[in-house]
């Protein structure tokens, strides 16, 4: 169940990063509800998965999650670079957070 948490927080931190670009682009409520909402589920799935799983793998793995899915987010949607180097690097945290998700 605290993988489960975890997806879910990592998910929501997603939508909280799409609320902050598109509240900094334009203020409004929705924009600013979809940054506010996003981080508070986010943080509320987070710390419930506190309860199944290990503080440092839990937190390590969401962060993860969160950090190369908005990458890819933004580099989709919002027009970022997608030169090699970022590539290799968002791939680099992939295995990464494999890495810990299969060792836990």
């Amino acid at each position: 169940m605290g993988w489960v948490f975890v997806i879910f927080a990592a998910i929501s931190e997603i939508v909280g990063v799409v609320g902050l670009k598109l509240f900094s682009q334009k203020k409004n409520i929705s924009n600013g509800g979809l940054f506010a909402g996003g981080f508070a589920l986010s943080f509320t799935f987070l710390y419930q998965a506190f309860g199944y799983l290990q503080l440092s793998i839990a937190y390590a793995v969401w962060i993860g999650i969160g950090t190369a899915g908005a990458v890819l987010i933004n580099m989709i949607f919002f027009g970022e670079s997608r030169n090699a180097a970022r590539i290799f690097s968002l791939l680099l945290i992939i295995i990464g957070v494999t890495g810990l998700k299969l060792v836990s």
